[in-house]
């Protein structure tokens, strides 16, 4: 258990940063990845979290690239070993009402949120099969689950973790892989809290356990579903939303 190796994408942000955290407390050999570009972010990422004893292995990675996501698990293999636990959590907005999107908004968001999810399972899936282990675990969101104005493209990629996960649960449930998807609300995260005050505020009233989530609520539900003892759990959504939407 203590020698698995766990993939973060989208790994240097709150959500992501909370994830490795919980993994890394598990035992596992944490990978994040970081766009290409934002070397000077990510090594700063990685000392501070390697303050807290923390190591996590960075590489740079463009999840919307299948060729780029296949050097980069091949990469990780001779690096470091095979790929045990895949979290796909690189996501993006890019918001407007339908009548005013334009088709490169919607292929991006697409292509970042949903796209990559095939890019990347694709990669580790078949060998997790034939070692007969792996956690697969897919972030959506509760906008997908709910759906959100102005956000028709979000909403729909988020929407389609649910049937792609559950898919590929079906192919892996008696190959010991498991899949799962995890569904935040509103999380307490510096992205979130660039929304204007009194907008904030409405969304907190909204929540029925009255206060925005927390990363490391994200991060428990990961691990659990992430967890060697977590086999018989797979091709379920776990809601993390503090009550806001009750499916």
């Amino acid at each position: 258990m203590t020698n698995r190796i766990a993939v973060v994408t989208g790994a240097t942000g709150g959500l992501g940063t909370a994830m490795c955290k919980a993994l890394a407390a598990q035992g596992r050999k944490v990978v994040g990845t970081h766009l290409p570009g934002d070397e000077t972010q990510a090594k700063d990422w990685q000392a501070g979290l390697q303050q807290e004893g923390i190591e996590v292995t960075a590489y740079p990675l463009d999840v919307t690239n299948f060729d780029g996501c296949k050097s980069f698990v091949t990469a990780v293999e001779k690096d470091l070993g095979s790929i045990d636990i895949l979290v796909n959590n690189a996501g993006i907005t890019n918001d407007a009402p339908l009548k005013r999107m334009q088709p490169e908004q919607w292929n991006q968001v697409i292509n970042v949120n949903l796209t990559s999810m095939f890019n990347m399972c694709q990669q580790v899936f078949e060998n997790m099969c034939e070692r007969g282990f792996g956690r697969i675990v897919n972030i959506s969101s509760l906008n997908g689950e709910k759906g959100q104005f102005g956000q028709c493209n979000y909403a729909a990629t988020k929407a389609g973790i649910y049937g792609f996960t559950k898919s590929i649960a079906q192919e892996g449930a008696r190959k010991g892989v498991t899949a799962n998807s995890v569904s935040p609300g509103y999380i307490d995260t510096p992205m979130v809290r660039q929304v204007p005050e009194k907008v904030l505020n409405n969304i907190v009233a909204g929540i029925p356990v009255g206060h925005l989530g927390k990363p490391e609520d994200i991060a428990r539900a990961v691990a659990y579903l992430t967890a060697d003892e977590a086999s018989f759990v797979t091709g379920t959504n776990m809601s993390v939303n503090g009550g806001q939407y009750m499916a």
